[in-house]
């Protein structure tokens, strides 16, 4: 049984899933590319920036009224591509709500067969950053 996802990811998925071709695959993919906010140049630092991707991609995460705002910025058009599909999936979200989400509905968009192995790796660890990043605005207790 897959995860019940947030209303707007889960349309991204849907949408993801209504496409056969990899090149249309690619071109929606293009289109959040064109979508991510500019991220400020301050942003662009190393605890921003996504390990173990081979291109340049930061993720800038803040916490508004209790829902998570994501920005980003990548040096690759598909990378930024995956870069922003997560924003527009995510923003808006808890950090409680982000850090209970499972990576499985990356495979569901299939982008994962889509994309080079390095790509489709890249797309995991630009994940986990985000959830790491939201889970990092939640208030510590202190004894």
């Amino acid at each position: 049984m897959s995860q019940l996802l947030p209303p707007q990811l889960d349309r991204i998925v849907q949408r993801f899933q209504q496409i056969s071709e990899p090149k249309r695959r690619y071109e929606y993919l293009l289109w959040f590319a064109k979508r991510v906010p500019e991220l400020p140049e301050a942003d662009k630092i190393a605890e921003n920036k996504v390990s173990g991707c081979v291109s340049q991609v930061y993720v800038h995460a803040v916490l508004k009224d209790h829902c998570v705002f994501f920005y980003g910025d990548s040096d690759a058009q598909i990378t930024k591509g995956l870069v922003g599909l997560l924003i527009e999936g995510l923003n808006g979200l808890t950090p409680d709500e982000i850090a209970r989400l499972t990576p499985d509905f990356i495979g569901r968009t299939g982008l994962d067969i889509s994309l080079t192995p390095s790509r489709s790796n890249g797309f995991y660890n630009i994940f986990h950053t985000m959830q790491h990043k939201a889970i990092g605005l939640l208030p510590h207790d202190t004894p």
